[in-house]
């Protein structure tokens, strides 16, 4: 705790200090990770103002789709997900926030998939059994993805980014898991043309997808969500390894990027990349901060942390040694949506901290409730 307040409460600076990407200004160093909250339309705008409205410098809207066509999201090409998108950033920006975009591409072999459509309906296949069999499924599809067909899906991300900079949004998150992280991923490509097998080409994908949004948009801010994946032991499938860190972020800066957000890979356990407190290897505080020490070692681009974030005075310590540069929070700040302005002297003794039990946020999603969180329910409901 650096400071104090006007009114003699300590103030987190370091927190609290502005920060510039590419002439974008935050006004501190909080963010709100992306987060599939399955919420109805207007909640989840209510939920977005009051979360803006809690101090957060950006709000990352996640899984924004850069095809015309999506079965799982909203697209920015139609009139009506426009408006929606539009809605979004308007809510956002009311509160006093920055909006960002995730763009992104699925890697799921949709057509692959609708033989489990009569195990799922008669409820023989569970949500976890399908999420395997859909990962099963992710290598074939993408070693088999035409050359063709990949000019048409990379370029999709710069005219995506531009429907979504006349939508309203600050920033462009290029998102580094879904087909981007399979295309990385060893353990995914099996390609043997220029997509494929070495680590410069694996990157290729992703170099073009950031090179096709800051071709379009030259001033834009552009976001790269790192996914970082580790063996011995093994979490996360698609991504880069940490040794891959030295040939991948050198290209990756190349194309465009301004700045990382770093994560555990995905496709695997929900519960790796949104670990609860029992997990038994990312249990700790900051529990991807590890990745983050990497890609400082061969970046001075501005890394943002994930992962179990939730103390002020350890976000603080990380912040004021420049271990990371801003921090992005989900189940933090679905706890406390007041967690930044708190933490500039207001109420700090009041903060509702995140538990990391997962029971009502990512079991509410995983159970088609929503997100929500344990504060939510009656104080006899809790204990």
């Amino acid at each position: 705790k650096a400071g104090k307040d006007e009114g003699g409460s300590f103030m987190y600076e370091k927190i609290n200090e502005p920060l510039s990407i590419r002439g974008l200004k935050l006004k501190n160093r909080i963010v709100f990770a992306p987060t599939t909250m399955g919420l109805s339309e207007e909640e989840y705008l209510e939920r977005l103002g009051i979360i803006a409205a809690g101090g957060a410098a950006m709000l990352v809207i996640g899984d924004v789709p850069v095809l015309r066509h999506s079965l799982f999201a909203k697209s920015l090409y139609s009139t009506k997900g426009f408006e929606f998108y539009r809605r979004v950033t308007e809510v956002i920006h009311k509160n006093g926030a920055k909006a960002c975009a995730q763009l992104h591409v699925s890697d799921s072999d949709i057509k692959g998939m609708l033989r489990y459509v009569p195990g799922m309906l008669m409820k023989r296949i569970t949500p976890d059994r399908l999420r395997e069999l859909m990962n099963e499924r992710t290598g074939p599809y993408i070693t088999g993805i035409p050359e063709s067909k990949i000019g048409k899906i990379t370029a999709s991300f710069g005219d995506a980014a531009v429907l979504a900079g006349k939508a309203g949004f600050d920033m462009i998150q290029v998102h580094g898991d879904r087909m981007c992280g399979s295309f990385s991923s060893s353990v995914f490509n099996h390609r043997t043309d220029s997509y494929g097998a070495s680590a410069a080409n694996r990157a290729k994908f992703a170099c073009e997808c950031i090179a096709a949004v800051r071709q379009a948009l030259p001033d834009m801010p552009v976001e790269y969500k790192l996914a970082v994946r580790q063996e011995n032991p093994h979490y996360g499938n698609a991504g880069i390894l940490v040794e891959e860190l030295p040939v991948f972020l050198p290209l990756l800066e190349k194309a465009g990027v301004d700045s990382y957000h770093v994560a555990l890979a995905d496709h695997s356990s929900l519960s790796d990349t949104v670990p609860p407190k029992s997990h038994p290897y990312f249990s700790g505080e900051g529990c991807f901060l590890k990745y983050c020490d990497e890609v400082k070692k061969y970046s001075s681009l501005p890394v943002c942390a994930v992962g179990g974030l939730t103390n002020p005075d350890f976000v603080e310590e990380q912040l004021t040694r420049s271990r990371i540069d801003y921090a992005a929070m989900s189940r933090q700040l679905i706890a406390d949506p007041e967690w930044p302005n708190k933490t500039a002297g207001k109420n700090q003794d009041k903060i509702r901290f995140c538990v990391r039990c997962n029971r009502e946020c990512l079991g509410g999603m995983m159970e088609h409730r929503g997100v929500h969180c344990i504060y939510d329910k009656k104080k006899e409901d809790v204990q």
